[in-house]
C-alpha cells in the first residue's frame, strides 16, 4: 500500500467548496470521479486545507492510498477528464504516515482588491471603489503579527479547540490599481481571512481606526469584526510542508 499527495488548483467559482457534500458540486467530488474513471475503482481523498464555496486555490492537497501503482499519464489523463477549472499538477509518494492536513507547517493566502471597474476581474476580486489610506491598512496589517488569539475573525460554530494562531506574514501589496493582502500563518479559523481583510478595509477607509482594531483582536469577539469581504476574492496560494516530505515527485505535468 502506497500513500500518494495529490497537489491541485482551481477555480472555485462553481463550486460549493472543496470538501463532498451530498447533492453540490465540490472540489474533492470531481477529482474523487475523474480518479474512479481513470482507474476503475473508488477513491476516498483526504483534504489538507478548507476553501469554502467560491474560493480559488493555486496550490491545494489531497493523499490517498493506493495498492496499485499510478497510471503512468495520471496528470494527463485526470486533466482531460476534469472540468476545465480544475488542474492536477502532480503526485508524490510518500511515507504510509504522511497526512496532507495534520503535516503542513504553514498555508499561504491572498486576498485580492480592486478599486476601478474591471470585468476580468469581477469573479476573481473584490471591487472596492473607495478611498482608503494604505498606510493605515498596513500598519493593522503588522498588527495581527503582534497577537496569537483570533477568536474575534472566527466564524460562529466551529468545532476547533483552539482560536491560537501564529502569523507569520501580513501586509499588503500594491499591483497597479490592485490590492493584495497576504498572509502566511501556521493554521487558520473559519473565515479568518476574509475576516481580516474586511476589518482592516474598514481601517482604511476610516470607519476604524487603530486603536480600535487591535481592541478587536483583544476583545475576543466575532461579534466585533467584519465577514463581508465575498469568498471570490480569496485564493488559498500555497501549503507548505517540511522540505524533506514532497521529494518523490511520480507524475507531473
Amino acid at each position: 500500500m502506497a500513500r500518494y499527495f495529490l497537489e491541485v488548483a482551481y477555480r472555485g467559482t462553481n463550486y460549493s467548496g472543496y470538501q463532498a457534500q451530498e447533492n453540490a458540486p465540490t472540489i474533492q467530488a470531481a477529482l474523487e470521479r475523474a480518479l474512479e474513471i481513470l482507474h476503475r475503482e473508488k477513491f476516498e481523498l483526504t483534504g489538507s486545507s478548507r476553501t469554502d464555496a467560491g474560493v480559488h486555490a493555486n496550490q491545494n492537497f489531497f493523499h490517498f492510498d493506493r495498492t496499485e501503482a499510478l497510471h503512468p499519464q495520471a496528470v494527463y489523463k485526470l486533466n482531460a477528464i476534469l472540468p476545465g477549472d480544475v488542474v492536477v499538477k502532480r503526485f508524490y509518494e510518500v511515507p504510509a504516515e504522511a497526512h496532507c492536513r495534520f503535516d503542513a507547517v504553514a498555508r499561504s493566502y491572498a486576498y485580492y482588491v480592486y478599486r476601478s471597474k474591471d470585468p476580468f476581474l469581477a469573479d476573481r476580486a473584490f471591487y472596492f471603489p473607495y478611498t482608503i489610506d494604505l498606510d493605515r491598512m498596513q500598519a493593522a496589517a503588522k498588527m495581527l503579527m503582534d497577537y496569537n488569539d483570533f477568536t474575534s475573525f472566527s466564524k460562529r460554530n466551529t468545532q476547533v479547540k483552539t482560536f491560537q494562531c501564529k502569523i507569520q506574514q501580513s501586509e499588503w501589496v500594491q499591483h497597479g490599481e490592485t490590492l493584495i493582502y497576504r498572509v502566511r500563518a501556521n493554521r487558520f479559523l473559519r473565515g479568518m481571512v476574509r475576516a481580516l481583510t474586511s476589518t482592516q478595509l474598514l481601517v482604511g477607509r476610516g470607519k476604524i481606526g487603530l486603536a480600535e482594531f487591535q481592541q478587536i483582536i483583544e476583545a475576543r469577539n466575532c461579534e466585533l469584526a467584519s465577514f463581508a469581504a465575498p469568498p471570490h476574492g480569496l485564493f488559498l496560494e500555497a501549503v507548505h510542508y517540511p522540505s524533506e516530505l514532497l521529494t518523490n515527485c511520480v507524475s507531473n505535468y
